[in-house]
């Protein structure tokens, strides 16, 4: 997930999206139960409180919106999602202890969003932030922002070539790794051993620059060839990554060395000791 996808409450990853309509954040309902409740099945949780907040009258359930959000295993699928106004409401109705600094984290995420639409610069600051937190070093964090950068201008040039956002994108997605690692992004993660994890989050400097580059000939080949529909945009997807792989060959090819790595950021050391 992205930056702009996931927001960090107390070290918990909460799934989001912003309406640039309405000039909001919608959180994932699922998620804030579980951080507040520490449920091991929060979605079962959350079906009895809005069952009981129905019986009871309330509006908090009938206001949530079914929205598409990235799961664990990288596909988008509905789930109950509500902007801070509703939020707080569902919030005031679980017996939490965390409850009182969430509503602040609530409130305050929603103002940073309005920030950074007037300065761009601060959502890379709060990016570089969040890295540091975690753990990891400077240098990796820049390459890592780069990244970012060029992942927004190649779903920039999807959009503009009609590709739809969630399913398509993964699909694109998935026709670059294969093209440039050998690999499904399925498989890549599993070799790193990794779930929910980001695994441009778990990547050495070179698989991060190879990714890079393979994102960065596809966007080029496209505004080039101008795909016009889904069979086209893979055929360049396939092509972009094979730039990529094909300099992944060159690099092993001199240095006796497999590019691509089964450790994770822990085994990397990618991450701090704490």
């Amino acid at each position: 997930m992205s930056a702009r996808e996931i927001a960090i409450f107390q070290g918990n990853q909460i799934r989001r999206l912003w309406n640039d309509n309405e000039e909001k954040w919608y959180f994932s309902v699922v998620d804030v139960v579980s951080v507040l409740t520490g449920s091991k099945n929060p979605r079962k949780y959350w079906n009895k409180l809005a069952e009981r907040l129905r019986k009871e009258g309330s509006e908090s359930v009938t206001k949530c919106h079914q929205l598409k959000m990235r799961a664990s295993d990288g596909k988008y699928y509905q789930t109950d999602a509500a902007d801070t106004e509703v939020m707080l409401r569902i919030i005031q109705s679980v017996p939490s202890p965390k409850a009182e600094p969430f509503k602040l984290w609530l409130a305050r995420v929603g103002y940073e969003r309005l920030e950074e639409t007037a300065d761009p610069e601060l959502a890379i600051n709060r990016a570089l932030k969040t890295y540091l937190q975690k753990g990891y070093s400077r240098e990796w964090i820049n390459q890592r922002l780069k990244s970012i950068e060029i992942r927004k201008e190649l779903t920039d040039e999807w959009e503009t070539r009609g590709v739809k956002e969630g399913l398509e994108f993964a699909i694109l997605t998935n026709e670059i790794t294969q093209a440039w690692v050998g690999l499904t992004t399925k498989q890549y993660k599993n070799l790193k051993g990794l779930k929910k994890e980001n695994l441009r989050d778990n990547m050495t400097n070179l698989e991060l620059v190879l990714n890079m580059l393979a994102e960065t000939a596809t966007t080029e080949i496209s505004q080039k060839k101008q795909p016009k529909n889904f069979p086209e945009n893979k055929k360049v997807a396939r092509e972009g990554g094979t730039v990529a792989g094909n300099a992944r060959k060159e690099i092993e090819s001199k240095t006796g060395k497999k590019v691509i790595t089964s450790k994770n950021a822990k085994g990397l050391k990618l991450l701090k000791e704490k």
